[in-house]
């Protein structure tokens, strides 16, 4: 038998984003505009991009009527086990990702693991992901993969992580992912193509699914004499495989 309590509760909806200016309309179902309709309460990490989002897929909706929730690196512990009492108290909630899909290289996790031990039940949408595109697009292993965020800023640490994933790729077949701030991504580069290896492969993605997209996979011997092109700025993902 189905308890009042559990059935008063809300539902947690994870809700990617596009990953760029480009309209809502073209990267996402439409499934998703019609759950983002009829929620009235948002999580979100930035309140002004969030509203931007939610004013492109859905243009009649009255933004000031929405309640809004500030979850990112700066929230307490405090301030995030807080947020299910809005689902406990019967609302559905959207948590809104920065770009791409919540959870992943993303705060929203931290809710979701909340809303579990809250007994709320957690919806996933569809929508796109710079990682998985990046991998798809790679023509690396994709049955056996690893992301890792950003890695160390110091050099050397840098040049040791660099080198470990490398390693791992090469001996394990496993590829590597990860990603960099976006100003940092010619530091980056320039990082990778000084310490892999000649033949180890490397990919970058950038700008994924912008009109400036641009994914290339090749030797790092290949990187050296072609270069690559201006990536300041912009959202990339960085990959190291076989």
């Amino acid at each position: 038998m189905v308890s009042v309590a559990s059935v008063m509760k809300g539902t947690l909806y994870l809700i990617p984003t596009s990953l760029g200016d480009e309209a809502p309309v073209t990267i996402l179902p439409d499934y998703n505009r019609q759950v983002l309709n009829k929620l009235s309460h948002f999580v979100v990490e930035d309140l002004r991009t969030a509203r931007r989002f939610l004013k492109k897929i859905l243009p009649e909706i009255n933004i000031d009527a929405l309640s809004f929730y500030i979850l990112n690196e700066h929230s307490s512990e405090e301030e995030i086990a807080a947020l299910p009492k809005i689902l406990l108290d019967g609302n559905n909630l959207g948590l809104l990702s920065e770009a791409g899909l919540p959870c992943v290289a993303d705060p929203g996790a931290l809710l979701v693991s909340h809303a579990h031990e809250a007994g709320v039940k957690v919806i996933p949408l569809s929508g796109p992901s710079s990682l998985f595109l990046a991998l798809m697009a790679s023509g690396f292993n994709g049955q056996n993969f690893a992301f890792f965020g950003y890695l160390p800023i110091d050099k050397r640490e840098r040049m040791l992580k660099i080198r470990e994933l490398e390693a791992t790729a090469l001996h394990t077949g496993q590829t590597q992912l990860f990603i960099e701030a976006p100003y940092r991504n010619r530091q980056m580069m320039d990082a990778l193509l000084e310490t892999l290896h000649p033949f180890t492969k490397l990919c970058i993605a950038v700008d994924i699914t912008l009109p400036g997209e641009y994914i290339r996979t090749q030797a790092v011997q290949q990187w050296k004499k072609t270069g690559y092109p201006d990536i300041n700025k912009k959202p990339a993902v960085f990959l190291v495989g076989m």
